[in-house]
């Protein structure tokens, strides 16, 4: 039976609470005697020897062992002893070890069975191991006893601080929060076993961070230990905590770890503007929904504690002016609402109020969250282009209104304080066709061409009205004129009408219906009337019937209608509509006469089918064409060549075509001249109004239009703004012609005292001038020369 112990004291072994177990064989009586045993009998040999090679119920009993970790000394520390009832302690029982760390943690004295830790043990790596222990005889090999299993285990000693495995934490709490609230819980672990000793039982205290916060000594569970804690005075604390082991108790070990709190920011300070009056400016040309300026609450608070509300809720620009709340900045925007006038009004106060949207209930006590300031707001002044007045213009016009007509004065005046001279023109871009004229300077829009509502019944022009003094000042307005319709088209046929009658056709039958088409559009609608023209109102042949419903009908009076007789006849018929003034015209039909068979189905209608010969094909008409084509072509190209031989170009050699002398025979009349331009129109153009001549040597564009300007609408009799206003329409149009409508001859032509300057007609004056100089520039100059009379000195030209 095996026997296990320590050597050791009793009073050590019971100090370690060290028990000693025994195992053997159940069907053994074995008498164990202070560690030792009893020899068996050669009975009792034989019959262990027959339980060995027989299969035996084990009972197994737990050894143990205990030895403390961290041994620190340099002999191998022993742990315990085994022994065996059969060894007589002569040698000849051998043990062997085997298991968990056996002959590199532990090791046994093969003869003595004591087993001894050869290594540094720790409980934290290993808290014990399992061995198996057997008695061999040293001898023969054989078991002596059966493999034994039994437990080493490590004891516990203090060498391990508390560790903080989470940390260092990071935790918040809102500011302003009561004592005692719960911020967050700290937790360290002490390696050291937990149920032997107070070597694992940790105490928690705080080393920094009071007076603001305290820890739970058993928990570890953080609350704050002071009231009215403001994250705007301070938001950041750096709090550390202690874990030591041992209960506290000096001797423990600690450790240490850092929570970093952070107060959250709660909605306890109100906006306050930093400016209780503010001053801003804006242009009067400021279009709607720009910027005037930007107002500032500031609140201490942050996130969604400093969101910021504006409003206006007071003043005299309510109406003209908004604000509008940057959700990015948390400024207040204040725009153009309407459309500002400085001549109407210089300068708005605002009243402008700024608040907090989310409020905490439980720090209404510290408000009002709002605040309001003053914004005064002043108009500035700029030169502003002229304003119409009304903003459009619908003018309706009757086709036939004569040219020069005043249909409409189109208005338009400075609204700045200056209230410069306006002048007016149209965009040419608007009315392409040049159908309107407006007056420089009253206004006054008229036609200057003909209008016809069938080609264009509606014209949309843009007059300009300019700052006489900043023509960068230009503003516009629409005009849209409505041509309205004059009864100043005939009706006429809707298509050329061709009938057919036949020979055997009886009276009264009809041959053709009619209608007309008329390009007028009266408001009642159109009605025509249908009669035969008078030159044939007692046409034997046809009659007409007016059906009342635009159309008529064409029937045979008579019958015995023959096509070798007369094979076509024309009919007028007079079409008139109800327009006033009435206004008709004379359509013809035209009725052929056919055979036809006895169903009344045209057969033929040409009287020259009886004699055409009935040998010719339609080929030999088309060769007959073809011969007629290439005869014409050959005539026309001999006239061709013919034209060409009696105008033949040949350019002599030394002649350089670029130099030829073209001769006008015309001169500038000067003041004598009274077919170029009217000169009283330069002096006095109300007296011109009425006689007006058109200069005979060029056509302009467009006539003067000033004579059908009304006398209170005609400019001052000063030629000197005449020619102003003139000048100006001409630089401002720009589709006007490259020629001047106004021309002067002041200081030529025969009537003034310079006379001619013309060289064209000297050569019939008595002068003496002498040309023969032109003999001597060359032959580029011959035919200048020739024309002169320049001779070389042999007296033949040259």
């Amino acid at each position: 039976m095996w026997t296990s112990g320590r050597m050791s004291n009793a009073k050590n072994l019971l100090g370690l609470g060290v028990s000693l177990y025994f195992w053997g064989l159940m069907d053994l009586t074995t008498t164990v005697l202070s560690g030792s045993a009893r020899p068996l009998t050669e009975g009792q040999e034989d019959n262990l020897s027959d339980k060995l090679h027989q299969r035996m119920k084990r009972s197994w009993v737990w050894n143990q062992f205990f030895v403390l970790e961290e041994y620190t000394g340099t002999d191998p520390l022993y742990v315990g002893k085994l022994h065996s009832d059969m060894d007589r302690g002569d040698g000849s029982i051998k043990y062997i070890l085997s298991g968990e760390g056996a002959g590199i943690v532990f090791t046994i004295d093969d003869t003595t069975g004591d087993i001894h830790a050869i290594q540094r043990l720790d409980r934290e790596e290993r808290s014990q191991y399992t061995l198996r222990a057997q008695a061999l005889d040293r001898r023969t090999g054989r078991p002596m006893e059966p493999e034994s299993e039994f437990i080493i285990k490590i004891q516990d000693i203090n060498d391990n601080e508390p560790k903080f495995l989470d940390g260092p934490y990071i935790a918040s709490v809102p500011e302003m929060s009561p004592v005692g609230t719960s911020v967050i819980q700290v937790t360290a672990t002490d390696a050291d076993d937990p149920t032997y000793g107070n070597s694992a039982r940790v105490v928690y205290s705080i080393l920094q961070g009071q007076p603001y916060f305290s820890v739970d000594s058993r928990t570890g569970l953080i609350r704050t230990a002071l009231m009215n804690m403001d994250r705007e005075a301070k938001e950041y604390y750096e709090v550390i905590i202690q874990a030591k082991d041992m209960g506290g108790q000096l001797g423990g070990l600690a450790g240490t770890t850092t929570v970093n709190i952070t107060l959250s920011d709660v909605n306890d300070n109100p906006p306050r503007f930093p400016q209780k009056h503010y001053q801003m400016s804006v242009l009067e040309s400021a279009p709607v929904s720009s910027t005037v300026g930007r107002v500032v609450a500031k609140d201490l608070d942050e996130g969604i504690n400093a969101e910021m509300k504006y409003s206006l809720v007071d003043g005299d620009g309510l109406d003209v002016f908004d604000i509008n709340t940057d959700p990015n900045y948390q400024v207040g925007i204040i725009t153009v609402r309407k459309p500002l006038s400085f001549e109407s009004k210089k300068s708005y106060t605002l009243k402008v109020e700024g608040a907090n949207p989310h409020l905490e209930m439980r720090f209404l006590n510290l408000g009002p969250f709002r605040d309001t300031t003053t914004v005064h707001i002043s108009v500035e002044d700029v030169d502003e282009p002229p304003v119409f007045e009304p903003s459009f213009y619908f003018v309706e016009v009757p086709e036939d209104v004569e040219i020069g007509t005043s249909i409409q004065i189109i208005s338009a005046k400075d609204p700045d304080v200056t209230n410069n001279s306006i002048r007016y023109s149209i965009d040419r871009s608007s009315d392409p066709g040049r159908f309107f004229y407006v007056d420089i300077t009253s206004g006054a829009l008229m036609t200057a061409r003909p209008l016809d509502r069938e080609d264009v019944s509606w014209h949309n022009i843009t007059v300009l009205a300019v700052e006489l003094n900043n023509p960068s000042q230009v503003g516009s307005v629409s005009v849209t004129v409505k041509v309205l319709d004059v009864n100043d088209n005939a009706p006429e046929f809707a298509r050329f009408y061709e009938a057919f009658v036949c020979e055997n056709a009886k009276a009264g039958q009809l041959i053709q219906t009619v209608s007309a088409i008329d390009r007028d559009d009266p408001q009642e609608g159109q009605h025509f009337y249908y009669s035969l023209a008078p030159e044939a109102a007692n046409n034997p042949n046809f009659t007409l019937r007016d059906n009342q419903d635009n159309t008529a009908w064409i029937l045979t009076r008579r019958s015995g209608f023959r096509q070798h007789e007369q094979n076509t006849f024309y009919l007028p018929i007079l079409i008139s509509d109800n327009g006033r003034p009435v206004l008709s015209s004379t359509g013809t039909l035209t009725v052929h006469v056919c055979s036809c068979d006895d169903d009344g189905m045209v057969m033929s209608c040409n009287v020259e089918a009886y004699v055409l010969p009935v040998s010719l094909s339609r080929g030999a008409l088309i060769a007959i064409l073809a011969c007629i084509f290439v005869l014409l072509v050959l005539v026309l190209l001999i006239l061709s060549m013919r034209r060409q031989r009696k105008q033949p170009y040949i350019i002599d050699e030394e002649e350089n075509i670029h130099e030829n002398i073209v001769r006008y025979d015309d001169e500038g009349g000067g003041e004598e001249d009274t077919e170029a331009f009217d000169i009283a129109a330069m002096w006095n153009p109300r007296e011109a109004q009425l006689v007006v001549k058109n200069r005979q040597d060029m056509l302009p564009e467009i006539e003067s239009l000033s004579r059908y300007v009304p006398q209170a609408c005609v400019m001052d009799n000063n030629v000197h703004n005449y020619v102003l206003a003139k000048l100006y329409e001409a630089d401002m149009d720009l589709w006007a012609p490259p020629f001047d409508s106004l021309q002067t001859y002041m200081f030529e032509g025969n009537g003034s005292v310079a006379e001619s300057l013309s060289s064209l007609q000297s050569v019939t004056t008595d002068s003496d001038q002498s040309y023969d100089y032109l003999t001597d520039w060359g032959p580029r100059f011959k035919k200048l020369a020739e024309m002169y009379g320049a001779t070389d000195s042999s007296g033949a030209l040259w």
